[in-house]
This record gives C-alpha cells, structure tokens and sequence, in this order.
C-alpha cells in the first residue's frame, strides 16, 4: 500500500528490541514519530539513534512516543546498541522493532525498489494520537536526518490542531503565526483578542496562541 497524509496507518506486530511489539496497544493514544533505517551497523544511522535517545526528553514533553525501526534480526539490534551507546554516549531508551521479513516495511511503503529491492529507506513518519499520518520525510542514505528540525514540525502540527492558525516559514516555538484565511475578522477579534498586523487581506499574523509575553 501507498500511505498518503491523513491516511490512518495500519496497525502491526513485529519483535522489537522491547519484546514483541502491537503497534497500536503500545502507542495508546500518543503521537508517535517512526523512523526507518536501512539496515544494522550503518555508520549515518547510527548517530541517528543516539541523537534521538539524547533527544527523547523533548519528544516526551510533546507526548510522543519513539519507535525505530530497522530489518535485521532483534539480536543483531541488541549488537548494534552497544556500539551506539559506546559511539554516540547514549544508550537506547526507546523501542527498534526487528523487521526481519520485511512485514512492516512492506505494510508501511518503506521500501522503494529503485533506491533497494530489499532495505528500507530512511524514512520518518510523523503519526498523531488518532493513528493519521501527519508527516512523511525521506532522506538519501548520506544524509543524516535533522531531528529538531522534527520536533518543529510536531510543535506546528499540534498547535495548528489546535486553533486556527498556521506557521510561517521557519517558524519556531514562541514566534508570530499565520490566521488562516478562512477565519473573518470579525471571528478573529474573538479568537485573537490580542490583535494582529494585516501585511495583505490573506496574510494576517498574530502572537503564538498561548505563547508567553517577554518580560
């Protein structure tokens, strides 16, 4: 199957290096953030996994769960983990599900024939607590993947699920976001009390909905 944004991501089973893992039971009603890799013992996916172990505090702050994903065996994972924590100063702190067979890649479209008949690609789905796919990003495998460039992304995707505003290029927790243009505003001034600066009729930016005022 091809999974497009919005899509619901199917559910699955696989061993992990937690056990066996039912994705569905264990992400609960978390977002979660999926990132495939290639294959063990890969040089540029192993700083990878110790960058988001460092990083795991920050995606549990935002509610989300971490899960890695790789199609070699969960012995071989335990290996690698030792290398990742000797290399990278982190151990794993969070599950890598053993795609030995290739089921979840093939359920989750992570294989691209042209790139691989049989490795995933570097792939990170971005999953939000109703199991839709909010994300998708695929990188070459000589380019380490920017994980706080992903917790950016999730700060947009739930703060924008939650009022009616969008984020500008580059956009960082805290900065001014967009009204969307559908709001009026007539219903802007109730939304938005605050106020905000009109650049154009469509282009209207306003503070960061609870966003605290500098000092």
């Amino acid at each position: 199957m091809s999974l497009k944004l919005s899509d619901t991501v199917p559910n699955f089973v696989q061993d992990s290096t937690e056990g066996k893992l039912d994705f569905y039971e264990w992400a609960g009603d978390s977002w979660v953030i999926l990132f495939s890799h290639p294959k063990d013992y890969t040089p540029v996916c192993t700083t990878e996994l110790g960058a988001v172990a460092r990083l795991k505090p920050e995606f549990d702050k935002r509610g989300v769960k971490v899960l890695g994903l790789s199609v070699d065996p969960v012995d071989s994972h335990h290996g690698w983990a030792k290398d990742i924590a000797e290399t990278q100063g982190t151990a794993l702190n969070y599950p890598l599900i053993a795609d030995h067979d290739r089921s979840v890649a093939t359920t989750l479209d992570l294989i691209h024939p042209n790139a691989s008949d049989t490795n995933t690609v570097r792939t990170v789905l971005v999953i939000d607590s109703a199991k839709k796919l909010r994300m998708t990003l695929t990188y070459p495998a000589s380019t380490g993947r920017n994980f706080p460039e992903l917790l950016r992304v999730i700060d947009s995707l739930q703060l924008t699920d939650n009022h009616k505003v969008a984020t500008p290029s580059d956009w960082k927790q805290g900065e001014d976001v967009i009204i969307v243009p559908s709001v009026t505003d007539e219903e802007a001034r109730k939304l938005f009390p605050d106020g905000w600066t009109t650049h154009k009729p469509y282009l209207r930016t306003t503070r960061q909905p609870g966003a605290k005022t500098a000092a």
